[in-house]
């Protein structure tokens, strides 16, 4: 088996766990490092991941450094949450039985994948990278809002005026998306959710689209610079009258899953709308089973 190793090098306790992971891989499986990393395992074979072709990657860190590996490499991922959040985590990083437990459960093969929907996007014509989460066209400038036109299929379905606009897959439902008061969605789905970003109407709604179409936001002339934005960490400039289409990708991130469910690896972030504890009022999802 072979596996690659990225950690995010600004935080201390992914390197840490970096480490340990080496430790424990050391002579059972073929490892390469992530050159981002080069006091990592200094003695193993260091790669660009992108140019990375092994069985699994383990990216240690938050949700960005999980996304930024997606970004770079579409072998399956187990992501272990050295971060804040780590919605996307499969592993907590300061739980060290649970750790020791997964490098065995993933150096045994005893482990399933879990296909996500990515999306595809179009700048004028030009295609850009896909995004796991999400592709935001927002105003160049903070605090100054853009007119922006949306198409499905094409077809104008109107203006609205806001900072900006969300086009999520359910995997990013539970980011950028949420945080505009977007609805959560089962990422065992496929579809585009559109979401505005502090709109001028206060009461403008999120809207869930069957994945098989496109959608088009355009920057209405005369406008505002504005930016396409793909999971938060690239950025791609869109003068006025410019076109950003998006549509459900041909490729798919993929997962390392052990059997937990997309609500078990929610509980405890307060994401989800009910309350969590026992004896807090009704909704509670104390009866959920923990993952075997």
């Amino acid at each position: 088996m072979k596996i690659g190793l990225q950690a995010n090098p600004r935080k201390p306790r992914a390197l840490e766990l970096g480490q340990r992971l080496v430790e424990r891989i050391a002579g059972r499986a073929e490892l390469v490092v992530a050159d981002e990393l080069p006091a990592l395992g200094p003695d193993l074979p260091h790669q660009p991941l992108s140019e990375m072709r092994p069985d699994v990657i383990v990216a240690i860190g938050g949700d960005g450094t999980f996304l930024y590996t997606l970004s770079r490499n579409d072998a399956p991922l187990l992501p272990i949450n050295a971060g804040t959040f780590g919605v996307l985590a499969e592993v907590a990083g300061d739980k060290p039985p649970e750790f020791n437990d997964a490098v065995e459960r993933l150096l045994s093969g005893f482990y399933h994948l879990e296909g996500r929907m990515k999306l595809g996007a179009d700048l004028e014509r030009k295609p850009l990278p896909d995004a796991t989460n999400e592709y935001v066209v927002h105003a160049a400038r903070a605090g100054k809002m853009g007119l922006f036109e949306v198409a499905l299929d094409g077809e104008v379905a109107g203006r609205i005026r806001a900072d900006g606009l969300i086009v999520a897959t359910p995997t990013g439902s539970t980011a950028y998306s949420l945080s505009s008061f977007g609805p959560i969605v089962d990422p065992g789905l496929d579809a585009l959710v559109l979401t505005a970003i502090a709109p001028f109407r206060a009461e403008a709604r999120s809207i869930v689209v069957e994945p098989l179409h496109t959608l088009r936001v355009r920057n209405v002339p005369p406008g505002r610079e504005t930016v396409a934005i793909a999971d938060g960490q690239t950025e791609f400039p869109m003068p006025p009258d410019a076109s950003l289409t998006v549509y459900r990708s041909p490729r798919r991130a993929t997962f390392v899953r052990f059997g937990s469910t997309f609500f078990y690896r929610l509980r405890g972030k307060r994401i989800l709308p009910w309350s969590e504890e026992p004896g807090a009022g009704g909704g509670s999802l104390a009866h959920l089973p923990s993952p075997p």
